[in-house]
């Protein structure tokens, strides 16, 4: 590995664990996703105090935390992709773009990013989407190689449209090692891998990545099922989080980042996640 990827690295996972907020969700075009982001600059603000590891954001939102005095603030991940795979109903052309097609990690190198990350799309009976990803993958990965860039894969293995609308993940095991394995061999530094079904066999998708794998949180959940569930899969082998509408969907964000910076950092489970949650005042 290049000496600039460790460098953006250590600036990203202290002492190898990551908790990354995810405030990305305007390109996805999806309206559900922007309650809780309507101000953009006071939700960086609101982040930036808590003191996560990272926020990750989309170029145009950038230059809202780079732009911040001081050299604590948090690592920048910055997504580089976008596509159309969120909304409830499913579209005639299902799509994964670069936000910058002819040179998709100039921006991140512009803004000083710790890592870029991309979806791995993989749905029921789109092919074209898939392989659309893989030749994102497979441009991006070329350049971070050759820029010393950290690259975060994101594979989403998601279930039909047809069985509940919307986008859902579909946790089984054996689709999500397997996809995570692919992302793994096509050059990803770290995996961001949403949950298995049963968390005790997240171990499996550990395995297959062999790098560092930051759990993907999805939807707002009941905070104490999200802190029991997140212990559970850092007893796997978990090496962090990417958790968005989890935290900035929640009355206390930095309450919530307090919470989870103990689980990451410190090793405190479920139990003690939500007494730091609950006692939180600052």
């Amino acid at each position: 590995m290049f000496v600039s990827k460790k460098v953006r690295l250590n600036r990203l996972m202290k002492n190898g664990r990551c908790l990354d907020v995810a405030i990305d969700h305007g390109v996805c075009n999806e309206p559900s996703f922007m309650v809780g982001l309507e101000d953009v600059q006071s939700v960086v603000n609101t982040l930036v105090d808590a003191g996560p590891d990272a926020i990750q954001m989309n170029y145009g939102q950038s230059d809202l935390l780079q732009e911040l005095p001081g050299e604590n603030r948090p690592a920048l991940v910055m997504r580089v992709d976008m596509g159309n795979p969120y909304n409830k109903e499913r579209h005639r052309s299902m799509w994964a773009v670069m936000q910058n097609e002819t040179d998709p990690i100039l921006p991140a190198l512009r803004m000083d990013a710790a890592c870029v990350v991309v979806n791995l799309f993989m749905l029921p009976d789109e092919p074209d989407l898939f392989r659309q990803c893989v030749k994102n993958i497979s441009k991006l990965g070329n350049d971070c190689e050759k820029y010393g860039m950290p690259l975060m894969i994101e594979p989403l293995v998601m279930q039909p449209n047809s069985a509940r609308g919307g986008y859902l993940v579909d946790g089984d095991t054996q689709k999500v090692t397997t996809l995570v394995r692919l992302a793994r061999e096509m050059g990803a530094d770290i995996i961001k891998a949403d949950p298995t079904d049963n968390p005790d066999d997240f171990h499996h998708v550990v395995q297959a990545a062999r790098c560092p794998v930051l759990v993907r949180g999805g939807g707002k959940a009941d905070l104490r099922t999200v802190f029991d569930n997140s212990a559970a899969l850092m007893a796997q082998g978990a090496h962090g989080m990417v958790y968005g509408r989890n935290i900035y969907q929640h009355d206390n964000p930095k309450a919530v980042v307090a919470a989870l910076m103990a689980m990451i950092h410190d090793g405190a489970d479920g139990q003690a996640a939500w007494d730091i949650y609950s006692g939180f005042e600052g």
